[in-house]
């Protein structure tokens, strides 16, 4: 199979930025009780700048490539039939449209908007956009991963109590989790954002060395593994299978090289 032609980076990151601008900036900290509510749980919110944004997102993406489709984390939430998309011959948008609604509902500036092109299974490039900073990630296959106009090469690799990064213990089983809480201390720090994307673009900026995640929802973690990736990164789940958006169960650890990911792998879950 062909792969389709990549869209041109720069004019993706500035639709993305364009729909951030209006639709979710104006919400930021002005939120209604109204504009937010639980999709399955407390934990688990979607506000109207996460409807809108996507809404506005989909035709403006679909229209760059003909033939494509979008997979929006909320068109997920309200169906679950549209994930099936990904496993699909046409090129695919993954769109998460608010990563963080957590913080930005309760005013916090830990957010981002992520995209994602995908084609058979596979992330062709990828976004980050930050509304609050103006920040912007973006990376494609074989033409590497650029932070705000600075192309992105990871440093020498830092040894274990060095390393800072994210570690989730959300949505593991109790062993593993009891496990991670006690070999933290050993390394150099956390520093959990509960934003996937913030964590992503504190990796690619250089100031967290890993991240590891129990949820693989493809909305959160195609366009970041791509773009570490694209950095010199490597990511994969505990099994050792290497990341692709079709893979949606195990933990996920991301790493700035592969010795990093054996050497976090094998000291935190063993």
């Amino acid at each position: 199979m062909t792969s389709p032609p990549i869209p041109d980076l720069d004019r993706v990151s500035a639709i993305i930025a364009e729909v951030a601008q209006a639709a979710i900036m104006p919400y930021f900290q002005r939120l209604r009780a109204q504009d937010i509510r639980e999709k399955t749980g407390p934990t688990d919110l979607v506000t109207a700048a996460d409807e809108e944004a996507e809404r506005m997102l989909t035709p403006l993406l679909a229209a760059l490539v003909p033939g494509s489709v979008v997979v929006g984390e909320e068109a997920v939430s309200a169906d679950l039939r549209v994930l099936d998309r990904i496993h699909g011959e046409e090129p695919v948008w993954i769109i998460d449209p608010v990563d963080g609604t957590i913080n930005f509902a309760a005013g916090k500036p830990a957010f981002a908007v992520i995209v994602a092109y995908v084609a058979g299974g596979r992330t062709l490039a990828g976004w980050i956009h930050d509304p609050v900073t103006g920040r912007t990630a973006q990376g494609a296959v074989g033409q590497g991963a650029w932070l705000d106009g600075r192309r992105i090469h990871f440093d020498e690799p830092v040894p274990l109590p060095r390393m800072v990064g994210a570690l989730s213990t959300r949505f593991c089983s109790d062993e593993r989790r009891d496990r991670l809480e006690d070999r933290a201390p050993g390394l150099g720090g956390i520093a959990y954002l509960s934003s996937a994307a913030q964590e992503y673009l504190r990796m690619l900026e250089g100031s967290s060395h890993f991240s590891l995640y129990h949820r693989l929802m493809p909305w959160d973690h195609a366009a970041g593994v791509l773009l570490l990736a694209e950095a010199g990164g490597w990511s994969a789940t505990d099994n050792g299978v290497p990341y692709s958006p079709t893979v949606m169960s195990g933990t996920l650890i991301n790493a700035r090289d592969r010795e990093s990911w054996t050497l976090l792998k094998e000291y935190l879950l063993g």
